[in-house]
């Protein structure tokens, strides 16, 4: 555990789901004190309507995200880059070989992949969410107020 570093780029495949909802997250729990930002390795559509959802749910609006594939930031000076999927953890080594960022790949679970009712699905969505919520608290000690 450490406290919060200046800058944190989360990675996934389309930047639609799982890196925004943790961008989302760590931005609700540090607000201005951490540049955070999300990609993946290529970009989707658009943001997921169920993370959008689920996120909502905390008060954490996600609807306005763009995704960005990595290829496509304007700025790739982070000092912790977090992968979330296989894919984006060998993408972003072999393009950062020569950053001075610390990556870390935290294996995340695909909810699109839930293909059961609408209340599962939401709750795969939820258990992501919850899971990357956790992960984010464990791995970063919030400020004081």
């Amino acid at each position: 555990m450490s406290g919060p570093p200046g800058s944190v780029l989360f990675v996934c495949n389309l930047n639609a789901v799982r890196s925004p909802m943790a961008a989302g997250l760590l931005a609700r729990r540090f607000g201005r004190t951490v540049w955070v930002r999300s990609c993946g390795v290529r970009p989707g559509e658009a943001v997921d309507p169920l993370a959008v959802e689920v996120m909502d749910e905390l008060g954490v609006a996600i609807d306005d995200h763009r995704p960005t594939a990595f290829a496509d930031l304007d700025d790739d000076n982070f000092d912790v880059v977090i992968t979330l999927t296989p894919e984006a953890h060998h993408y972003v080594l072999d393009r950062m070989r020569t950053s001075a960022a610390e990556v870390e790949y935290w294996p995340t679970l695909d909810p699109t992949e839930d293909d059961g009712t609408r209340a599962r699905r939401l709750e795969t969505y939820r258990t992501v969410r919850d899971a990357l919520d956790a992960r984010i608290a464990r791995r970063f000690i919030a400020p004081s107020t």
